[in-house]
């Protein structure tokens, strides 16, 4: 399997985080793009790929997410060819987030950080997937909405993750963040709030 394309957004010398897409757009989706944007704006190096079904898709064939095992391959093959996970954080939109945390502490990064973590499939809080957030040793911050449908706030409070993960909330927000219009609050602003707790997460790591 050959290393997925990468593009890149920020200063080439700034602290590199580097982000998957989710199960059903591509790593330059509206969200994904405003993610990087904000993120490259604030002085980090951000790299972004997409896992090999994606590229089908784009080539006019209808295929679902690839298989666990090439998701996290693809994953290791990402963080080698950047030099190794020591400098980077790592993560992304849903379920590339979600590989990424499977993969982060056998690969030794920096930082985990994940964008709508998908605890488990909308109407079906039962199907969870918290196993290995129990005992989570890389440093993790979670970014969710509070009526994220694949986790909301109350549910995600009894989940007895490691201390390693922090959660914060995008008040009103759906699965990309997004509020109702009846919030008060916007997408750009929720957004824009996002980008400020990854940076702040990056700046701080050691």
């Amino acid at each position: 399997m050959e290393s997925p394309d990468l593009i890149f957004d920020g200063p080439a010398d700034g602290p590199a985080i580097v982000l998957a897409h989710g199960a059903g757009a591509p790593m330059d989706s509206p969200f994904m793009n405003a993610m990087a944007a904000g993120l490259a704006a604030a002085g980090l190096r951000v790299a972004r790929f997409e896992f090999p079904y994606m590229h089908r898709r784009r080539a006019g064939e209808r295929r679902p997410p690839d298989r666990e095992p090439v998701l996290r391959q693809t994953w290791k093959q990402v963080i080698a060819a950047l030099g190794g996970g020591e400098r980077l954080v790592i993560g992304g939109k849903s379920m590339g987030g979600r590989m990424a945390s499977l993969v982060a502490d056998e690969e030794g990064v920096r930082g985990l950080v994940c964008l709508g973590y998908p605890f488990h499939p909308p109407d079906q809080p039962e199907r969870l997937r918290t196993a290995h957030l129990k005992d989570l040793r890389t440093p993790a911050l979670i970014v969710q909405g509070t009526r994220d449908t694949f986790g909301g706030r109350d549910e995600v409070a009894g989940y007895g993750l490691a201390p390693s993960i922090r959660v914060v909330w995008m008040e009103d927000g759906d699965h990309s963040f997004k509020p109702r219009v009846s919030s008060g609050r916007t997408e750009k602003g929720n957004l824009e709030a996002a980008v400020g707790e990854v940076a702040g997460f990056v700046n701080g790591l050691r």
